[in-house]
């Protein structure tokens, strides 16, 4: 059941890949947009803004922040938008995936009331498979529940804290990247806390402390929350056709 749970709070249970098709639009249920942008696919650093969907279209939010992304910039990934043309995010890149995304839940070391959205209290049990070769790829387990011999080679504990001493999980947001655990096309996506502003990580979305406290209890499940992160130009170029909020 935990198992279960667990991948639903991941949103790997029936979110699919949408067809590339030169009509397509965001969905109209996604009603509040994390939007990142960086100044080109080799672009470590990025600004994040927050938008509301309404009756007279997109509204710009008051929360908005500096990020740093993957340490290799980012390349396209696998989400809600069609498949598109070049360089593909794959496993241990150091890239962020680009691209749309659903945001399903958070996570993080203490027990947290009052949230909008799920949320997963993380023990020093739980990991995220990071091997290819793991038939829980892409996912959350708990040792406690597969066995510790399931997570060998997992460089993903969610305790941070316990394993690395570092408290960059402290509160995170899942990122629906590759929801179909497709091998080696990329896994473990979180938005979380930030060593620096001139620090990237292995491929998720980092920023302020204080700014995740606030995202985390912005983000309403009720609203279907999602994020987009590209380089500035191509966001510019899907913009219109995608449905998206003018920068």
């Amino acid at each position: 059941m935990l198992n279960a749970l667990l991948k639903v709070s991941l949103g790997l249970l029936a979110v699919a890949v949408a067809p590339a098709q030169a009509n397509w639009q965001l969905p109209e249920n996604v009603k509040q947009l994390v939007v990142v942008t960086t100044d080109d696919w080799d672009g470590i650093q990025g600004q994040l803004r927050t938008y509301v969907r309404t009756e007279n279209g997109w509204q710009a939010q008051s929360l908005s922040s500096a990020v740093t992304i993957g340490r290799t910039g980012s390349a396209w990934g696998i989400g809600l938008h069609p498949a598109q043309s070049g360089l593909q995010k794959k496993e241990g890149d150091g890239k962020a995936p680009a691209g749309i995304f659903a945001l399903t839940s958070g996570f993080g070391y203490e027990a947290i009331s009052g949230l909008e959205i799920p949320y997963q209290q993380m023990q020093g049990s739980h990991y995220c498979m990071d091997v290819n070769e793991s038939a829980y790829y892409n996912q959350i387990v708990d040792a406690s529940i597969v066995g510790e011999e399931a997570v060998e080679g997992s460089s993903e504990g969610m305790r941070r804290d316990l394993h690395y001493g570092d408290e960059l999980y402290r509160q995170g947001v899942f990122v629906a990247h590759n929801p179909q655990n497709v091998p080696g096309a990329g896994s473990c996506i979180f938005l979380h806390l930030w060593r620096g502003d001139d620090k990237p990580t292995a491929g998720c979305t980092a920023m302020p402390g204080e700014v995740m406290d606030e995202l985390i209890r912005w983000l309403d499940a009720d609203e279907d929350p999602a994020m987009v992160l590209l380089p500035g130009e191509v966001y510019k170029k899907h913009q219109s056709a995608w449905g998206l909020p003018a920068l």
